[in-house]
């Protein structure tokens, strides 16, 4: 199938499957017209790299799992390897939200500052 088809079966863009093929998650081959052709198991392995895209793992953590996605991997028990992956980026993912929070008090006191010394 070409890129469009994939694209639409699986809810993505052709930007995102190209980005999906650069990083190495994706294999196309060439038509004699130069538009990239697919097999229908990309469509599987499109659906896989989309779930845990949106579980919050990047494409480098979905790379750990290329050997696992062309199976089920929406019910499919995660492997100690994926479990350590996911909460790697959990870990990353709460430093953050902690290091935003510590900005968003920060500026809050600023304003509130701001707004006191105004009122004098």
């Amino acid at each position: 199938m070409r890129i469009g088809e994939l694209a639409r079966r699986t809810g993505t863009t052709a930007r995102a499957l190209r980005h999906y093929e650069q990083a190495g998650l994706l294999t196309s081959r060439r038509a004699p017209n130069g538009y990239r052709c697919y097999d229908a198991s990309a469509e599987v392995r499109v659906r896989n790299i989309r779930h845990l895209l949106q579980a919050g793992l990047t494409l480098e953590d979905v790379g750990c799992f290329a050997a696992c996605l062309d199976g089920d991997m929406a019910t499919a028990p995660p492997s100690p390897e994926g479990l350590r992956i996911a909460e790697q980026r959990l870990a990353v993912l709460e430093a953050r939200i902690a290091a935003q929070a510590e900005v968003r008090d920060r500026l809050r006191a600023a304003l509130r500052g701001t707004a006191a010394g105004a009122a004098g």
